[in-house]
């Protein structure tokens, strides 16, 4: 990791005239290169940070503060700058496209290919996401698929313009946990071969402490604790920190930091 990537100062999000903030006054770097866990229940302000960064929020959003961007010195290019991954594949798949079209698009509109450059990209990435006969799965359409299969497609379209920051909010909550640790490990080793910086967003914090440098804990649309996963998991600062590490902790549960340790 070198540098900073993204730097938020006094971020705040509000919906609505009137409304509580969804997103209170944030301070945080995301380093270039880390890959960063921000936790949090349902409203802690997680995935409207992700929307943000990601210049998703919906009209009427009124946002406070600042964005900086130093290692892309302008602000991020949708599609071409950052990649997203949304919770539920299916949504964020067209129905009516096959999986090659839906790739190859963001490949030829982001990075100047033709069609035929793009579906050769196409058909590169879906074997990189591990999709079995990618051939095959180019002319299939996202209800052929499974729910693993549909989550890795939308994380290969993704990354098809080769963006710098890669965004998933909630990508795995709605898979079994066996293809859950399957898109994790996924995730992991696509953001390590080429060197993107990764925002995964979950409530789960068991999930992302064996992949993670860092860890951001949310809570009532506020940061409370961020820091090394390492540190965070062995000796978190907040009450509602050690809260989330505990409810994770039973009999049948590895330890959280086994592999952390040396």
């Amino acid at each position: 990791m070198s540098g900073i990537f993204c730097s938020l100062r006094q971020l705040s999000v509000t919906y609505g005239r009137g409304a509580a903030a969804a997103l209170d006054s944030v301070d945080l770097d995301i380093a270039a290169g880390e890959r960063l866990a921000i936790i949090g229940e349902s409203g802690s302000g997680k995935s409207t940070l992700a929307r943000a960064l990601a210049g998703l929020l919906p009209e009427g959003a009124k946002v406070r503060g600042e964005m900086l961007w130093p290692a892309l010195g302008h602000p991020p290019r949708p599609g071409r700058d950052f990649g997203f991954v949304f919770q539920d594949p299916g949504s964020s798949l067209n129905p009516v496209l096959t999986i090659g079209e839906q790739i190859a698009e963001g490949a030829r509109r982001h990075l100047g290919l033709s069609w035929k450059q793009a579906y050769a990209r196409a058909e590169e990435l879906l074997e990189r996401v591990r999709i079995p006969q990618p051939d095959k799965a180019m002319r299939a359409f996202p209800h052929q698929l499974s729910g693993g299969q549909r989550q890795r497609v939308a994380i290969a379209a993704a990354i098809a313009a080769r963006p710098a920051l890669l965004i998933a909010d909630e990508a795995t909550s709605a898979l079994d946990v066996v293809v859950q640790a399957e898109i994790v490990r996924l995730l992991d080793g696509l953001v390590r071969e080429d060197g993107m910086t990764l925002l995964f967003i979950t409530h789960d914090i068991a999930l992302v402490s064996g992949f993670v440098d860092r860890i951001a804990v949310f809570r009532n649309a506020r940061l409370v604790e961020e820091g090394p996963v390492r540190s965070v998991l062995s000796a978190p600062k907040s009450d509602y920190t050690a809260a989330l590490i505990a409810s994770h902790r039973d009999l049948a549960t590895p330890p959280l930091i086994a592999e952390e340790l040396p």
